[in-house]
Order: C-alpha cells, then sequence, then structure tokens
C-alpha cells in the first residue's frame, strides 16, 4: 500500500471531504463544472508541486486522458461535490481545462418518446 494512500477502505476517509475542500462546498471562480463536462489535463508552464496530496492525485487522473467530471469522482472514489471544488481549484491554476458537455441533437433514436419510456421502465425493473 503506497504511503501517500489517504483513504481506508476499512475505516474510510482519514481526511474529511469539508478539510479537503477547505469548507467550500461550490467550485469558485468562474467555472460550470457539469456531471458530463468533458476534463482535460493541460500543459502548466510552471510546476504542480504547490499542490496538496487530494489535488495531486485527481490531476493524475486527468492526466491518464479527458473524461467526463462524472468519472473522475468514480476513479477518485470522493464525492461529485469534492471533485467539483477541486477541479475549480486545478481549473483557475491552469491545470485542467473543463468543455461543457456536448449537445445532444432533439432528433434521432435517442429522442424517441418510446425508446425513452422503455429505458425508464427497465430502470425501474432494477
Amino acid at each position: 500500500m503506497s504511503d501517500e494512500h489517504w483513504y481506508e477502505d476499512e475505516t474510510g476517509p482519514m481526511v474529511r471531504p469539508y478539510t479537503v475542500t477547505r469548507g467550500r462546498t461550490r467550485p469558485d471562480g468562474r467555472h460550470s463544472i457539469d456531471l458530463m463536462s468533458r476534463v482535460t489535463a493541460l500543459e502548466a508552464d510552471g510546476p504542480a508541486a504547490a499542490l496538496d496530496h487530494a489535488r495531486t492525485s485527481l490531476l493524475d487522473l486527468i492526466r491518464r486522458g479527458p473524461r467526463p467530471v462524472v468519472e473522475l469522482a468514480a476513479d477518485a472514489d470522493l464525492p461529485l461535490t469534492v471533485v467539483r471544488v477541486l477541479l475549480g481549484d486545478l481549473a483557475e491554476a491552469g491545470l485542467i481545462r473543463v468543455d461543457p458537455p456536448r449537445r445532444v441533437l432533439s432528433s434521432g433514436p435517442a429522442a424517441d418518446p418510446a425508446l425513452l419510456k422503455e429505458i425508464v421502465a427497465r430502470l425501474r425493473e432494477i
């Protein structure tokens, strides 16, 4: 097990989420971070050495390839609110880019009301 691991599977987080986010529940700044926003790592001019462990770990996940916020939260095993705050910090530092989710066209099979009703029915069965 790594010395940098700050989450224990048996006991839960060793650092409370509000500590990691410094008590914030929303990202600072001008960044709108939706569940399906796509996050991409940027080449930074300066080192990211000033980041704490949580932000560094999240940045390492992002550097593996662009992905939606919801996937990052699942992979980081952190609450979505915490991930949004951390992403806002990384975006303010110029280390990542957060792109809005792609728009879904309002025509085609995805917009078929019968298909959507079928999906809802199957989800309710689960």
